[in-house]
């Protein structure tokens, strides 16, 4: 299996003087690795440098800054391999980091997606903020991970040294197989910067592919190389693609969970170890109309819920809009405010047909991988219709307010209610 390492840089020739090293030495031998470094129209001295003291390394000049999204996609199109590792230019490696994670793609033809925990750079034996040991998202689409819940990070003492399916992992070390990523068209160049890797992940779970954080590889992550922290444009940008992904992702997801309560309640498939099994095969038995009609009455629930979803979450923002406008942070309420417009100008519209076409694929018994990947291993119990999310790796609690509440406390909750 060949692998490329493609390193997307803006202006970061410290970054790469400091970090390539490392990351060449620690793929000194590995058969059918090579490195890339794709640059979005840099301006400082990066080109030079690499010409100069990383010869080794390939380099694709893009003709202007296209973002972390579109800047990726116009650099793999140019590239040859059955895996891509993306990686950030700020990121730290060492010796025995990528032998985890082409071993784990090798041994698991199923998993489309996988990456590494996630350190901090200084303070090596904390969890990174970007992407910790894996992350999920809550109800309303707000990220967290295994190590990290909003602002708060915990020490890494071993508690996530399993190998677990994840919602998604993060774009500072991202490894993809070559033949998903062009499936899915890439990443969504709309998003320019943050959350496009979570969008993807999401967009190959309902595909079928599995996610997975493989904990024996560690990487140490500086963060904030490209946008700071408290910058508003990156507040815009995080509201508006989290509004943008939901758009995107959350019809399919929860129309599925629908469709197999529906067949649940309808047919009364076996009570057997396979339930995704039984509603497939007691849904190929119904005649066509009954077929129809379940899927399409799966797919109008489905976006009603979604929307239920994306306007509550969209109040929610207000609610922290108006906290930023209180507390003299004007440009932060500016923010949300331009994110809310952008994403009204330009919501991606899934229509009930197409729905319905997906949730038929997914039923058919040929992609059972997909109802798999996405839905938790028993039906909802009690009254479907107004139950919350049976789905994996989606918590069904507001973490923002649970971290309020549980402070310290918060991880041990998560992963003692966490499906």
């Amino acid at each position: 299996m060949t692998t490329e390492i493609v390193i997307l840089n803006w202006n970061g020739e410290a970054f790469l003087k400091r970090y390539l090293p490392p990351l060449l030495k620690s793929v000194e031998g590995l058969d059918g690795v090579g490195v890339t470094v794709a640059d979005n129209a840099s301006e400082d001295g990066s080109r030079k440098l690499v010409a100069s003291s990383f010869p080794s390394v390939r380099y694709i000049q893009l003709n202007r800054n296209y973002g972390f999204a579109e800047g990726y996609n116009r650099a793999l199109k140019k590239l040859d391999a059955d895996c891509f590792l993306l990686l950030n230019s700020d990121v730290e490696v060492a010796d025995g980091w990528l032998h985890p994670l082409l071993e784990w793609m090798e041994l698991h033809p199923e998993c489309g997606i996988c990456g590494p925990k996630l350190h901090q750079t200084d303070n090596r034996d904390i969890f990174e903020y970007a992407g910790a040991a894996g992350g999920y998202i809550d109800k309303y689409g707000f990220p967290f991970c295994r190590g990290r819940v909003m602002k708060m990070v915990e020490k890494d003492d071993g508690q996530y040294d399993i190998p677990e399916e994840v919602m998604w992992v993060s774009g500072a070390a991202f490894m993809i197989r070559r033949e998903l990523f062009n499936s899915l068209g890439g990443f969504c160049k709309d998003f320019f910067a943050h959350m496009e890797e979570i969008d993807l992940c999401w967009r190959a779970r309902l595909e079928g592919w599995k996610v997975n954080v493989v904990p024996r590889s560690t990487i140490y992550h500086f963060g904030g190389g490209s946008l700071p922290p408290d910058s508003p444009y990156k507040l815009f940008l995080n509201y508006r693609n989290n509004l943008a992904m939901l758009s995107r992702c959350l019809p399919q997801t929860v129309a599925l969970d629908y469709a197999f309560n529906l067949i649940g309640e309808i047919t009364d498939p076996d009570d057997g170890p396979d339930f995704f099994g039984c509603c497939c095969d007691e849904y190929n038995r119904c005649d066509d109309e009954l077929k129809h009609s379940l899927a399409d009455t799966a797919a109008i629930l489905g976006l009603k819920k979604a929307d239920a979803v994306i306007r509550r979450r969209m109040l929610i923002d207000d609610l922290a809009a108006v906290s930023y406008l209180f507390s003299g942070r004007l440009k932060k309420f500016l923010a949300v405010v331009r994110a809310h417009k952008e994403f009204r100008s330009t919501r991606h519209k899934t229509t009930e047909k197409q729905l319905c076409r997906y949730i038929q694929r997914a039923l058919t018994g040929k992609q059972l991988e997909i109802a798999r990947n996405i839905l938790t291993d028993e039906p909802l119990e009690g009254n479907w219709l107004s139950a919350s999310f049976g789905l994996k790796c989606i918590w069904s609690k507001w973490v923002v307010l649970q971290a309020v509440l549980k402070k310290d406390t918060i991880f041990a909750y998560v992963n003692k209610t966490l499906k």
